[in-house]
């Protein structure tokens, strides 16, 4: 009814007037503007002296009371607000304190339902998705689980409609074996002059080149040091690859590079083109090579199968303008499209730390056009694209399907093989950062699950652990040294890389080094000023190299020096204690048989009797009849006397040997 509904007439709490003491008459003789000022003033003693100048009642104080008087006048009908349900978002792990928040329930009230489900628990002390569906449910209210790693949602993106996708250039990836001509092959291709930029004619550095064929088209090269770099980059899922050239030299044949090559190529399931090379040379032999090939199941057309191959000489430029063709044959039976009209999406092929531009970036655009001011997440990396570089050294604007660009502008060097992904806003490429960051941090620091190896491998202690510090000039070099060193680990002494990382030496890497006591690897990077004072301050041992195989070389000579010498025992001889004669004194002398071999004076000696070996000792003297000798052959008897043991029997077997300490190799 609405007479039940309209409050009573307020009633103000009475305030009772205060008479405040009328102002002094102010001194006539004091300025007027003087007094004026000190009027409102309140000074010690007026604050003391206890008239009644006592202060009116606060506007708040008022307030309060009003409060409370409207309180009491409704506290008779107070009915029980009715309990309002709510969408309650939760993670998956979320602290009691914060899931009390979300549900507008009080802290104290969730810990005490959790000590009725038997878990004592504190309000800062994070509980799993199903406890909290537990609590969520037990005050009425719905749960929406969310994952952190809904972040990731959209990353992928969507798959593109038939109609929007164009033709796209191929890419293109040289691999074989040292020192057959790979980037030779790419220069003669290109017109430039790669190789004077490298260090003992091998590639360290992945490259990416784009050419442009007499035709129009358009061909992306990748050139990559070895095959690790392209195994990593495989590792990560980055097939970036739709044409393998394998070049093979005519006058060397097939060596173990080219064979895991071939393997490589046949485990991505990629067509490979075979670049015979070097057909120049006199004592060139393609067919010995295409023969060779047919033992690794590479049959080429001639001889019936599916694989191309083109002879070729990058020094003649002989038969390039056929791999071209061959290369476009295969594109084009490929279909090769991708969707230009999207965000991009790539892969990154190298990564540096550049001195005066920051973290660099070489990505190769899969799908999507790449522009400048894009905001971009490539692995645990953000960042915004500040500059786009061709690999003419020249600054772009946008980079289509397969072509290769440097991108500047990232937060931080990223892995050879990670995703780049256009985003819409630097939140979401940050939030998404963060979260691979985490999950990357969380891998490396979690143990590993035990199996029954580990358990044994921990027992056995004797594992000598050689550290070492790396740092290079870009990720993929990086990648490359770790795996390699990781594989010469042996039983007996393993590789433990403290840290590994883009850009020139600090202080912090000579720091973590000199904790360990490791090496410190520079591979293509020098340290700077203070890392080297602190270096020669700590005595750590920074070595520089500018080629992987020299670096791999010298470590597994320091960690075979690490190891102790082998020692190689061979037995010289066997004899048979017949009798035991004194000798001296204390001494006791051996009337020994030699069964077989030689015995000599000085030689180690085991005294075994019943296969028990009772002492090891040395031969001090060596008696035929009444002369020293100095060998006795085996068939003879002689009498010797044994160093530092008397406990010699009849019956008892002496066996002699030699040690030679050799030093280890891995």
């Amino acid at each position: 009814s609405p007479a039940a509904t309209t409050p009573p007439p307020r009633r103000f709490t009475p305030v009772t007037p205060i008479k405040r003491p009328e102002p002094a008459k102010p001194d006539r003789t004091k300025r007027a503007d003087d007094n004026r000022r000190q009027s409102g003033k309140l000074t010690v003693t007026r604050a003391l002296a206890d008239d009644d100048s006592a202060r009116a009642r606060s506007l708040a104080a008022l307030k309060r009371a009003r409060e409370k008087e409207r309180r009491a006048h409704y506290s008779g009908g107070a009915q029980q607000r009715e309990k309002q349900v709510r969408d309650v978002v939760v993670p998956e792990s979320i602290t009691v304190q914060e899931l009390a928040n979300r549900m507008a329930e009080k802290g104290a009230d969730l810990v005490k339902a959790l000590f009725k489900m038997g878990t004592a628990v504190t309000l800062n002390q994070p509980i799993d998705q199903d406890t909290a569906e537990l609590l969520v449910e037990e005050f009425g209210h719905r749960i929406q689980r969310v994952s952190d790693a809904d972040v990731e949602i959209g990353m992928e993106g969507e798959v593109d409609a038939p109609e929007t996708l164009k033709p796209r250039p191929p890419v293109v990836t040289i691999m074989g074996h040292v020192d057959h001509g790979k980037t030779s092959l790419l220069d003669a291709l290109r017109g430039t002059n790669v190789v004077s930029g490298e260090s003992g004619g091998i590639t360290q550095h992945i490259g990416a080149y784009q050419i442009k064929t007499k035709g129009g088209d358009t061909i992306t090269f990748l050139d990559t040091p070895g095959h690790e770099a392209f195994s990593e980059m495989r590792a990560r899922g980055a097939n970036v690859t739709d044409i393998v050239i394998l070049v093979v030299a005519a006058d060397d044949g097939l060596m173990p590079q080219t064979i895991e090559a071939i393997n490589h190529t046949k485990a991505a399931g990629v067509p490979m083109i075979v670049a015979i090379n070097k057909i120049d040379k006199p004592e060139a032999n393609p067919q010995r090579v295409r023969e060779r090939l047919l033992e690794h199941e590479v049959i080429v057309e001639d001889m019936g199968g599916e694989t191309q191959d083109v002879e070729v000489s990058a020094l003649k430029g002989t038969g390039l303008d056929t791999l071209i063709e061959k290369i476009l044959l295969q594109a084009e039976l490929m279909e090769l499209t991708a969707n230009p009209d999207r965000p991009a999406e790539g892969n990154v092929v190298e990564a540096q730390l550049d001195k005066g531009r920051g973290a660099v970036a070489t990505v190769l655009v899969r799908k999507g056009t790449l522009k400048v001011g894009d905001t971009f997440v490539i692995g645990a990396e953000s960042g915004k694209v500040r500059a786009l570089i061709n690999d003419k050294g020249q600054n772009v604007k946008v980079a289509g399907p397969s072509t290769p660009v440097e991108v500047l502008g990232l937060s931080g060097v990223p892995l050879a093989g990670d995703q780049l992904t256009v985003v819409e806003n630097e939140a979401r490429a940050r939030e998404v950062a963060a979260y691979r960051q985490e999950q990357a941090t969380k891998k490396r620091t979690t143990a590993a699950p035990t199996s029954f190896e580990h358990m044994f491998s921990a027992l056995n202690t004797k594992v000598i652990e050689y550290p070492v510090v790396v740092k290079g000039d870009v990720q993929g070099s990086v990648e490359a040294i770790v795996s390699s060193l990781n594989r010469i680990s042996t039983d007996e002494i393993k590789v433990r890389i403290l840290h590994s990382g883009v850009g020139a030496i600090t202080e912090s890497d000579v720091t973590l080094a000199a904790a360990s006591r490791a090496p410190l690897i520079g591979f293509n990077v020098r340290p700077n000023a203070k890392a080297r004072q602190l270096a020669e301050r700590e005595k750590i041992s920074l070595r520089y190299y500018d080629v992987i195989y020299d670096l791999l070389e010298e470590v597994r000579g320091e960690m075979a020096g690490q190891l102790a010498p082998e020692r190689i025992e061979t037995i010289v001889g066997r004899a048979e204690v017949l009798q035991v004669f004194p000798a001296g004194k204390k001494d006791k002398a051996a009337g020994l048989l030699v069964l077989d071999g030689i015995i000599r004076k000085g030689l180690a000696a085991r005294l075994t009797r019943d296969d028990v070996i009772v002492s090891r000792t040395h031969i001090a003297s060596l008696r035929r009849f009444k002369d020293d000798v100095s060998e006795v052959r085996a068939g003879m008897e002689c009498g010797a006397v044994l160093q530092d043991t008397n406990d010699i029997k009849a019956g008892d077997t002496l066996e002699l040997f030699e040690v030679e300490e050799r030093a280890r190799t891995l």
